[in-house]
């Protein structure tokens, strides 16, 4: 009896042990799920713990200063800027008034503008404004020097010449002939004295010193001239006016005297 139970419970046993075998072959014999697992993020690696950290190595000595000029001729040269121009000077505003001055070949001259006295020659009028004025200059000897000036801003020399002969004097005539007569035209300037008629025969030209007789006769109204080797002429005035005949002959007396002391002729 013991020995069927002993041999029941060997057969368990061995039917248990082959029911384990059979159950683990099954299960190496089935393959197994292909299941990748998730991607994990590499984790930097630290440096082992017995690694000393890496050294700083020791900052080489500083060069020496160089000299700035030196310095200055090494640095790359750059193109100059141009310079901008430099702003022009405002132009001084024009003048509004005149400055006048005034000489004479005669020094000592008296100057009157507009009848107020300036000074003697040489002289100078400041502020004068423009436009029309009126110069008189006198010297003792002369005739008067009178002037109408146009003025204009800024400065002006006016030269007078007192020691320059000027005429211009001109008048209707009429020459008596022996038999009958012809009209004509004198005409007297520094130069000379000229009879300007129709009649060539009577025309004639003189200087005024070469003239031998030069006289006026008020009563009788003639003018009688007679040049240097030539003949002797007898005007009268168209209408009879002996007043023409006396100015014409006073102005180029005048001049001719002029001329005997020195002064030289004008252009008129």
């Amino acid at each position: 009896m013991h020995r069927v139970n002993r041999l029941a419970a060997v057969v368990a046993i061995l039917a248990f042990a082959l029911l384990g075998a059979g159950l683990f072959f099954y299960r190496s014999s089935k393959p197994a799920r292909s299941t990748a697992p998730a991607p994990v993020a590499a984790a930097k690696p630290s440096p082992p713990a017995s690694t000393p950290p890496p050294s700083t190595p020791a900052a080489s000595p500083a060069p020496p200063a160089a000299d700035p000029a030196a310095r200055k001729a090494s640095r790359p040269r750059t193109a100059a800027a141009p310079e901008a121009p430099a702003a022009a000077a405002p132009e001084p505003a024009p003048p509004e008034t005149a400055t006048l001055t005034i000489t004479s070949d005669i020094p000592g001259a008296q100057v009157f503008l507009d009848r107020q006295f300036v000074g003697a020659t040489p002289a100078t009028a400041k502020d004068v404004t423009p436009g029309q004025h009126q110069l008189n200059v006198s010297a003792p000897g002369y005739d008067n020097h009178v002037q109408t000036i146009e003025v204009a801003a800024g400065s002006r020399e006016i030269a007078v010449a007192f020691r320059e002969v000027r005429l211009d004097a001109a008048i209707d005539v009429v020459h008596k002939h022996r038999m009958g007569s012809c009209k004509g035209r004198l005409i007297a300037t520094p130069r000379g004295l000229r009879f300007e008629t129709t009649d060539k025969d009577d025309a004639f030209s003189a200087a005024l010193l070469d003239l031998e007789t030069f006289q006026v006769d008020y009563l009788s109204k003639n003018l009688r001239i007679q040049p240097k080797k030539g003949k002797r002429y007898d005007f009268t005035d168209p209408d009879g006016n002996a007043d023409h005949l006396f100015v014409f002959h006073k102005d180029v007396d005048r001049a001719r005297e002029r001329l005997r002391k020195g002064d030289v002729p004008g252009s008129r």
